[in-house]
Order: C-alpha cells, then structure tokens, then sequence
C-alpha cells in the first residue's frame, strides 16, 4: 500500500501569502488550553498546530470553500490537527476530546463537496489517514477487512494485485476518498448498478464512540456474527452514513467480488431524457444491472461528447460472461426507442470520467458552479427533471443547468444536476453566496414536493444539514435521541447533518 498519502492534492492552492487565512464561517470556536494539547499529545503520535496544516484542515472539496481559497481564506480552521495510527489512539483522542467538552471533526481525503468536514467550531481536526491498509482478506467468504484511512485506489489496486479481487466502489473521487470516508456519507461509486452502493458492500464496522468506547458490529462483532445474522436491529447501518456524528469509522469489513473477465460496452441516442429514463426502468424491472447506466441530457451530451445534441445513454458490464451477455442483451431490447451509437463513446467517458481540470479555472473567472445529486422513484424522475431545470433556469443570473441519470435501482434513481451562474461582478462573494443558495432551494424543494430524496451520494453535511428535519420528518427526533445517547456532550462533528449543537447553530455565509 502507499505511504504518508496525507497530502492529498487540494482542489486549489490558498491563495494567501499569510500562514493564517482568514475563516469565512461565523459562529464560535472553542479555544484550547496547553493544557489540553498537552494531554492531546500524550493520545496520539502526531499532533500538528502548524498554520499551513491548520488551514488545509479546515476545509474540503465544497465548492464554495475552493472560491474562498482563490480569495486566500478558508471555512474555519481547527485548533489542532490530530493524526492517529491506530484504533486505540483513536479512543484515546475521543475520550480527552469527550472529557474536555472539545469538538472533534473526522476526516479522511475530505473529498466531500458539502463541508461535511469542515471543522465549525474548531477544536481537533481528526485526520484518518493513518489508519490505511488491509489487515486481512477472506478469499472464501469474499470477505476484507480495511482500515478506515485506506484510499480507494489504494484498495482496489492491492485487492486486484495479491487477492485478484474488486470491492467495485469507483467514485469520481476514488484517489481522493479514504473508505471511512465512504462509508461515513453513503457513497456510491460509478459501477453502483452492478455492485451496489457503500451500505451494500458493508459486512461489519469497527467504530470508536464519543467516549472512547471500541463498538464492532455486523461480521466484524466476533462470536456470532455470520450473512445476514437476525440479532435485533442492524447496527452496522446505524453508522453507515452518520458522517461523524455517532462514532468515527476505524475499520471496515467489506463484501468483494472475484476481478471480472469480461466486459460489454454499447451506447444509445434517445429524442428525450424522459424517454432515457423509461429504457433504463424497464430494464432494471426486467432484473438486469449492468454497471455502469449513465444517461445525459443534451445539455450535457453536448458539453461532454463533443458537440452530441442528443440525450445518449452510456452503458458498461462486466463480470461472468454469461450474466454480462444477458444482461446486456436486456438492456438492448427496452433501448427499442434510441439509436445505436459508436461504443467509442464509452471510452471517452471511461478516460475523463474522474477530471476536474476545470474546475479552478471556472471558479477563477468568477463562475459559481456545483452538483446537486437526489434520488426518486422511476414515476417522479421525469417531473423532477423538468421543474427542477425550470426552477434553476429561472435564477437570475444562471448560466447553464443540465443533468444525467448516474445510478439506477429497481425502485428509481439518483439524478444529478449541474448549475452555473455568474453575476454583474464575478469577484461578489455576497451575489455568489445567494445565488449559490437559491439554486439548492429551487433543487431540493421541486425534489421533496414530488417524494424525492434530498442526497443520494454526497451526503448532508453542512450544505443539506438545514433540509434534513423536514426531509426526515418524526425520524429526525430518532436521529437527535440517538446521537444524544451515544453523543451526550455533543463533540462529534457538531453542527453537521442539521443536528443541534452545545456550541451554537450551524454557521452559514451571510447568516
């Protein structure tokens, strides 16, 4: 495995000559005294207050938060970065942080795109990284254990090389994500439709609460643990996407999959997203999944193949050959209404499927860009689609909108959006702020109207925290009662997932 893979590249450079960049979220920050960093220091084996350090942990891959690096400021800043090794440092570092009352935000790659890992209030910036590697591999089971820290390329590429084996989690951010990571937002990778997503790939977790307290659950729970075991509730989903608010992931067992010998490609033409979406329901209806259904928009057919002023659905299977031929032969059959296309296109995708070269210039010339993703049932996709485009497309001041189908199940989909505006001044932190805003209203409102889902992927954290309570509804004062019972004193990512905190409300731009 790769080592020191803490510096992971940042979306952007600071653009600040000073060590200490200006924090552009309010709110509080809890102070800490030598007292406590001493006692820190004695927990794990590296702590770290440099400035440089402090500021590349107070931020993510959010977009927002990549406009204020280019302007030389942060989100917030910790007060201290610590970098544990092992489980146990991990307990230790949560229990002075519990006893002390000092919040603590774990992070891995911090990938994420909603300030999830953003530390609000400051305090210990948790970094995961060092907690990387397989510790074992269950060739008869398909079964790995992996620490949390582990980069997703960094598995697949050991998995592939000693175990011949795939986990088949290939998100955009697969270099960039550690597996803890992953699992904390629920993610799902670009073959989701084949392999599943995260939640489906999680046999048992080892995860470290407030107070320091090592929990394992699932098949990792030791005595009594086997597939799919009926003792109770599963507590293994209780953690799968709690972003760090219930306990801190510190190792994963995972479900892998023999390296697929075959694979298929095709490509189709459709007159209309719409009549994408309904090739592709009754495809999964049918029982096929190959692993890869992607379907654009014009729009983005455009913007993404070369000029192509059509909806085009790009497709991939792989695996045993005989699944992957009647798979694809499925899929073929309920694609009656599209045209056959060149299956270049589907090396095209595969080959620029993870760039981001772009971004930063985008974001240099003042364009405010982001992803919505959301998931909905196959009779709602359509209308969410159209109104949601309506909506965006209606905010003075956007440039674009446009969206593709990325993940498809028996029961709907995720569909995600991508809008971008520019204002009368490209350098107006206030206008992008509330332009950036209003686009998310317009998207998860026309989302939550129609019985759709706020996140499929990407995970709440602070951006979605305000829409959870009412996406969630009753559920979310289970949510709060749960993280109060294994949170008491409120130190685990604080603020996140629209969750009360001892140390004041969210913070927000212009709040």
């Amino acid at each position: 495995m790769r080592r020191n893979r803490r510096a992971v590249p940042a979306p952007v450079e600071i653009d600040a000559a000073a060590d200490q960049p200006p924090e552009r979220l309010g709110g509080r920050r809890v102070a800490l005294g030598e007292d406590f960093l001493e006692r820190l220091s004695g927990c794990c084996a590296i702590t770290d207050v440099a400035p440089r350090a402090l500021a590349e942990s107070g931020r993510d891959w959010w977009p927002l938060s990549i406009r204020w690096a280019l302007s030389g400021a942060v989100p917030a800043r910790p007060g201290v970065v610590a970098r544990p090794a092992t489980t146990a440092e991990v307990a230790d570092v949560l229990r002075c942080c519990h006893e002390a009352c000092v919040p603590v935000t774990a992070a891995g790659g911090r990938s994420g795109v909603c300030g999830g890992a953003v530390p609000v209030f400051g305090g210990v910036s948790l970094d995961c990284c060092g907690l990387e590697g397989i510790a074992r591999a269950h060739s008869a089971t398909s079964l790995v254990d992996v620490r949390a820290g582990t980069f997703g390329d960094d598995l697949e590429q050991e998995l592939r090389s000693r175990y011949a084996m795939t986990v088949g989690h290939w998100p955009q951010s697969v270099a960039l994500a550690t597996i803890g990571g992953s699992i904390a937002c629920r993610g799902a990778g670009q073959y989701s439709t084949r392999y599943g997503k995260i939640e489906d790939m999680v046999a048992g977790l080892e995860v470290v609460l407030a107070d320091g307290t090592v929990v394992r659950t699932g098949q990792l729970a030791g005595r009594g643990a086997g597939p799919r075991a009926a003792m109770g509730p599963d507590l293994t989903n209780l953690f799968v996407g709690s972003e760090g608010t219930l306990g801190v992931i510190t190792c994963a067992r995972l479900r892998a999959h023999p390296v697929a010998p075959e694979e298929r490609r095709a490509v189709w033409a459709f007159p209309s997203f719409p009549d994408g979406l309904e090739a592709l329901r009754r495809t999964l209806r049918r029982g096929a999944t190959p692993a890869v259904l992607r379907l654009y928009d014009a729009t983005e057919a455009q913007r993404s193949f070369d000029g192509l002023d059509t909806s085009l659905l790009i497709a991939l299977d792989e695996g045993d050959g005989h699944i992957v031929d009647g798979a694809m032969a499925v899929l073929s059959e309920e694609c009656h209404a599209g045209e056959p296309l060149d299956v270049g296109l589907v090396e095209h995708w595969f080959t620029h499927r993870n760039d981001m070269s772009l971004l930063e210039s985008v974001i240099r010339a003042g364009i405010v860009v982001d992803t919505i993703e959301v998931a909905a049932p196959w009779d709602a996709l359509a209308a969410i689609y159209e109104a949601a485009l309506a909506a965006l497309r209606e905010i003075p001041g956007t440039i674009t909108a446009s969206a593709h189908q990325s993940h498809a199940y028996l029961d709907g989909a995720c569909l995600y959006f991508t809008f971008a505006g520019l204002g009368p001044d490209p350098a107006d932190d206030a206008w992008a702020e509330t332009f950036y805003r209003r686009c998310w209203q317009a998207v998860l409102g026309v989302t939550s109207r129609h019985g759709g889902s706020i996140s499929h992927h990407h995970g709440i954290g602070l951006v979605r925290g305000r829409y959870l309570p009412d996406a969630l509804g009753a559920g979310f004062d289970v949510l709060r009662k749960l993280k109060t019972a294994l949170d008491p004193r409120g130190i685990l990512n604080p603020a996140k997932l629209g969750l009360p905190s001892p140390f004041g409300p969210a913070p927000w731009p212009n709040d």
